[in-house]
């Protein structure tokens, strides 16, 4: 651990004469934490953390948040920056090599990721094993994991070229997978990869154009994508990157970890939480019924919960939904819908929160999902593929933290601990004697 120990905490076990040392290790930016590694060896005794919400479970360089304080750091730049300057491949590079890139760097990282778009002519088949009605995210679980059946030249995990050649091609193919699942969807042709378009106009091409006629990609919703991309691609150790980097501990292959990831990134509580919004809207209805449905909200008898707002590491307005929401009204002008009674609810509903003092005190402020799912509507997207883009967005973030572990001399296999509070051993009866 490259972090610095110069202080300490000793802990004493009551009742005995045993007691350790446990280092605090300084963070280069950030809360310090205290190295208990030694902590079963030396006193016999585990510690207890369900949700991980107080362990750090690994040593990483790329990505910081400061909940308290709504800030979101990739390898040390301010999202903010990043979001008004950057495009999202520059982000990837950032992201995977630690520094942005040179004009003749990014030249040659665009093209290595460009050359991979396209999927093998055999998997375009596998598609007709799901049914038509499946989730995208199930098909994206499916296809992704089986990558490493098609791709099995770059499976080797502990050769820098392979690594390279698998995260090129994730990140290239899984907007074509991710559009394809669409596709077969609803019924309409593949649409192939064009190179010649950016990342983000790239996904919008095969994910709205069709054969029949000629299709433009708008350039303010290719920003907007591209924006969007930006927002989601890392996000520290969340639920679907630690899934990441717990697959990954074992030796498996890219592919695999990729694919265990989406299936963590499918639920509510993580990757599907803007289309959760939009549900929550909907079910508001009406700007009149927003007193109604907060009332709902603070009755602790109630099951109603306010979508969009909080997190689990956020104690301040999130960053990247100040960013989203510019960015919703821009699209939102460029399509010509001025008057959207989904964004005046949003946007009352907001207001009213932030204002009120039982949200006020609980910290909880808009977060990025509370304007993704408008703006992703707007543009065309049926809800059931909100989450698939989130996966497109975040598989940089995956990747990078996935070669960071392997490179990593300390990691180990991931095997958390548990407190056992079932029955204590017994014998085993026979049933003719079993009352």
């Amino acid at each position: 651990m490259s972090g610095s120990a110069k202080r300490s905490v000793t802990i004493t076990l009551d009742g005995s004469n045993k007691s350790v040392s446990i280092p605090l290790i300084e963070a280069t930016v950030g809360t310090p934490v205290f190295d208990i590694r030694k902590l079963y060896g030396d006193l016999g005794v585990f510690t207890y953390d369900p949700g991980y919400g107080g362990t750090a479970a690994c040593e990483s360089k790329i990505t910081y948040i400061d909940g308290d304080e709504g800030i979101l750091l990739y390898r040390g730049y301010p999202i903010e920056q990043l979001a008004e300057k950057s495009t999202f491949l520059e982000v990837c590079y950032l992201l995977m090599e630690g520094a942005l890139p040179t004009a003749t760097q990014f030249k040659d990282f665009e093209l290595g990721v460009m050359r991979h778009t396209m999927l093998h002519e055999q998997i375009r088949e596998f598609f007709n094993g799901f049914r038509r009605d499946a989730h995208p995210m199930a098909v994206m679980c499916g296809v992704v994991g089986a990558l490493s059946a098609f791709y099995h030249d770059s499976l080797d995990i502990h050769d820098p070229a392979s690594r390279t050649i698998s995260a090129f091609r994730l990140i290239a193919k899984i907007p074509t997978i991710a559009a394809w699942a669409y596709k077969y969807n609803c019924g309409q042709p593949f649409m192939y990869p064009q190179n010649d378009l950016g990342y983000a106009e790239n996904f919008l091409y095969m994910f709205h154009a069709v054969p029949a006629e000629p299709y433009k990609v708008n350039p303010i919703l290719a920003r907007a994508m591209d924006l969007i991309m930006i927002l989601h691609a890392d996000h520290e150790q969340n639920a679907s990157t630690s899934t990441v980097r717990l697959a990954g501990s074992t030796g498996a292959n890219p592919f695999a970890c990729i694919a265990a990831g989406i299936a963590s990134l499918w639920g509510p509580a993580h990757g599907g939480a803007n289309e959760a919004v939009l549900k929550m809207l909907a079910e508001i209805g009406h700007v009149k019924n927003i007193t109604g449905f907060l009332s709902e909200v603070k009755d602790k008898g109630s099951h109603t919960k306010l979508m969009g707002f909080g997190h689990r590491v956020y104690k301040n307005y999130d960053p990247r939904a100040k960013i989203i929401q510019k960015a919703c009204h821009e699209v939102l002008s460029e399509l010509g819908i001025k008057d959207d009674p989904l964004l005046d609810l949003a946007m009352e509903l907001e207001k009213i929160a932030l204002n009120d003092k039982y949200f006020v005190d609980r910290k909880l402020y808009p977060n990025v999902d509370f304007y993704s799912g408008i703006i992703l509507k707007a543009m065309g997207f049926p809800t059931s593929m909100f989450t698939a883009l989130f996966a497109v967005s975040r598989t940089v973030g995956w990747i990078s933290q996935w070669q960071e572990m392997i490179a990593d001399p300390e990691q180990r296999i991931g095997r958390p601990r548990q407190i056992y509070t079932g029955a204590p051993q017994r014998d085993y009866v026979p049933i003719s004697t079993r009352g």
